[in-house]
């Protein structure tokens, strides 16, 4: 469940949608909201081959590859795609053969062994989890020996869940942490190329755990020669066309002085990131996806400037499996009546659904994991993004709501002047500040 409001947005533009949720804690999503179905491939002939199926997950890829074989129309991954999120080492194999960059990175089945390769390899090491594993368990050290990390791991040894997972060890670089995306329709590039900043510490200033991610600032850009498209994504066309890749892809880099090193390949729609696209794209979304199912160009019209989403959640947040009695299941959510005139522009939805309340309709949350919605501005500026972004919030309450309040600063203080000194951000932009 990565884009489920995509199905609302759909509806919204008139097509007939059938909303399929995997996840048995998040089934009552959406309810009043789109029709769903229980089962989606007994509905295959419904959609037909005339019709669009879009998968917003990985780990279909198998199901993805047999419906293009019967020709129906697919939007989202395949098998080869999936593998690029779900095994990291795989990843970095695949980039360093498109002639990208890549970082050192080893899979281990033990935490002792990992521990022990740490201690035959000094360095500084961060701990990461392959595909859609929880992110609380990552962890960046912060000596150069690894000590730190060698202390967690040691701790997560101690919990029998944690002895079985198989733990990632990545290099750390140092640089500032920037993405680039775009999406691709089985051969080619179509619309402009993302590039975006993410947010996953849990608290304002970077801190606490990480998290998915709390709020991602992004901006698109129509330049073929963009240095960090070039160094990376234009890189892997090859492969992405060889393995008949349709949907969209982020790579997640540290870049510095000697260039762009890739930490994780996204092969999907990505959270927060697709709710913003959704607030950049001008273009219809339902003949955007069918474009690319069908390995067709479309010319793509979006707007300019700065785009923040901002993620709401409430608890149990960020710990949904083991604080389930905290949830905030069957609470109210509230908004100003001036931001359902404007049929919520610029919110949109996850953890929500609809119903009649006393005849009044009434959205409240209807999950066990704590994202409920996204809030999104584009402005030809980061400040008047994020000024856009506080005054919309103030329209939305939900008890025990929490988000961050800082999407976008430590670009504007910091990392802006270091991406322009390394030329992965261009300086002719009128609006970068």
């Amino acid at each position: 469940m990565i884009a489920t409001h995509m199905a609302y947005q759909l509806k919204i533009e008139g097509n007939e949608v059938r909303l399929f949720i995997d996840d048995d804690d998040r089934k009552e999503n959406f309810d009043g909201l789109v029709e769903k179905t229980t089962d989606w491939k007994k509905d295959i002939d419904w959609v037909g081959k005339e019709g669009l199926i879009v998968f917003d997950d990985v780990g279909y890829g198998l199901e993805q590859d047999e419906l293009r074989k019967d020709g129906f129309c697919v939007f989202g991954g395949c098998v080869k795609g999936d593998k690029l999120e779900s095994n990291r080492q795989y990843a970095q194999e695949v980039f360093a053969e498109c002639g990208i960059k890549t970082v050192p990175i080893k899979d281990f089945k033990s935490i002792p062994d990992a521990i022990y390769f740490i201690k035959q390899n000094s360095g500084a090491w961060v701990i990461k989890q392959n595909g859609m594993a929880s992110k609380s368990l990552n962890y960046v050290a912060r000596f150069d020996d690894s000590r730190d990390v060698i202390n967690l791991l040691e701790n997560y040894s101690l919990k029998p869940k944690w002895q079985t997972r198989t733990i990632t060890l990545q290099q750390r670089i140092e640089g500032v942490e920037i993405g680039v995306g775009r999406f691709f329709n089985g051969h080619d590039w179509v619309g402009p190329i993302e590039l975006n900043i993410e947010h996953k510490k849990f608290f304002p200033g970077d801190l606490g755990p990480t998290t998915s991610e709390m709020g991602t600032l992004a901006w698109y850009s129509n330049n073929e020669n963009n240095k960090l498209f070039r160094e990376t994504l234009a890189r892997l066309k090859p492969h992405l066309k060889k393995i008949n890749y349709r949907g969209d892809i982020e790579i997640n880099c540290i870049v510095n002085d000697t260039g762009a090193y890739p930490l994780e390949a996204t092969p999907r729609f990505g959270s927060p990131i697709i709710y913003l696209q959704m607030e950049l794209h001008k273009s219809s979304w339902g003949k955007f996806l069918k474009a690319i199912a069908m390995g067709q160009d479309f010319k793509l019209k979006y707007k300019r400037g700065y785009g923040i989403v901002v993620l709401v959640t409430v608890p149990p947040f960020p710990y949904a499996k083991k604080l389930k009695d905290l949830s905030s299941r069957g609470v109210n959510i509230y908004f100003n009546k001036s931001l359902e005139r404007k049929n919520f522009k610029h919110v949109y939805f996850e953890g929500i659904a609809l119903k009649n309340d006393n005849k009044k309709k009434q959205y409240y949350v209807s999950d066990d994991q704590g994202y409920v919605l996204y809030v999104t501005a584009v402005e030809l500026s980061v400040k008047s993004a994020r000024r856009k972004i506080e005054n919309t919030l103030k329209f939305i309450y939900i008890p025990k709501m929490f988000y961050r309040n800082d999407i976008g600063l430590n670009f504007i203080k910091n990392n802006l002047r270091k991406l322009k000194k390394l030329g992965y951000v261009s300086t002719w932009w009128p609006f970068l500040r």
